[in-house]
């Protein structure tokens, strides 16, 4: 049955898609690759993978990597082991608990060390003889204890943060609404169709709007969602596209 939540065909045909697939690690390869058929098939012009680095990466891995950027696929820094080794505070407590589970890493250091997780994933793709990525994603898009005028000194170009897009270049931070799907529980699924639902209506007016997949998300309860989605919001957009004179 359909669900009335989601929205329906050409209903927002101005409204430009940023389409990013996480926590791209050797493990969760298979499951990229068939998000990756998935958005081929929905003729989905424009996809960025966010890349965890540390992942224990191996030689086979790196040449899945290099034949992404060969087809077209941007590759963005995603944290380093998109997983916290221990929690920063009872706020990262409670973020981990109901938010971000124990990835989102940033929340467990001070800036100095932030700092030096995102010189470290930036340094990791020229290393693999793999493009220099220009946008950078925390984990759970938590980026932590940081100033916005120190990610001005890294040699990342734009961030994404859970509020929106924000240029490293001129500090301007670009709301964008969001959608996701990873509904691993009960509870989860009827909330984020709610979120979903209220940011679909917010990109009316925005004339953009994200889609985040996660590597799980097509075996979860909202994968008729996203599938419904990606048919419904057919305009898409670089992340670089985000900030132009004419955006």
């Amino acid at each position: 049955m359909w669900n009335t939540d989601v929205a329906t065909p050409e209903r927002y045909p101005w409204v430009r898609a940023l389409v990013s697939v996480h926590d791209v690690m050797p493990e969760t390869l298979p499951q990229v690759n068939r998000i990756l058929a998935l958005l081929a098939a929905e003729q989905v012009s424009a996809v960025t993978l966010l890349v965890v680095p540390g992942a224990g990466w191996t030689a086979n891995g790196i040449d899945a990597l290099r034949d992404y950027e060969a087809c077209g696929y941007e590759l963005a820094g995603h944290g380093w082991r998109h997983l916290a080794d221990r929690f920063g505070g009872f706020a990262h407590r409670l973020h981990g608990q109901f938010v971000s589970r124990n990835v989102a890493e940033h929340l467990a250091l001070d800036s100095s060390g932030i700092i030096d997780l995102m010189y470290r994933c930036h340094a990791w793709f020229a290393e693999q003889q793999l493009q220099a990525p220009s946008l950078y994603v925390p984990p759970a898009w938590a980026m932590g204890n940081i100033e916005r005028s120190a990610l001005a000194e890294l040699p990342f170009l734009r961030y994404e943060l859970f509020s929106g897009i924000l240029s490293a270049q001129t500090g301007r931070l670009y709301p964008i609404p969001l959608l996701g799907y990873e509904a691993d529980t009960k509870l989860r699924a009827p909330l984020l169709r709610l979120w979903n639902r209220l940011n679909r209506h917010r990109s009316k007016d925005n004339g953009w709007l994200r889609i985040g997949i996660h590597p799980r998300d097509l075996d979860l309860r909202l994968a008729e969602d996203l599938r419904r989605d990606l048919r419904q919001f057919r305009l898409h957009a670089d992340y670089a596209a985000v900030g132009d004179a004419n955006s």
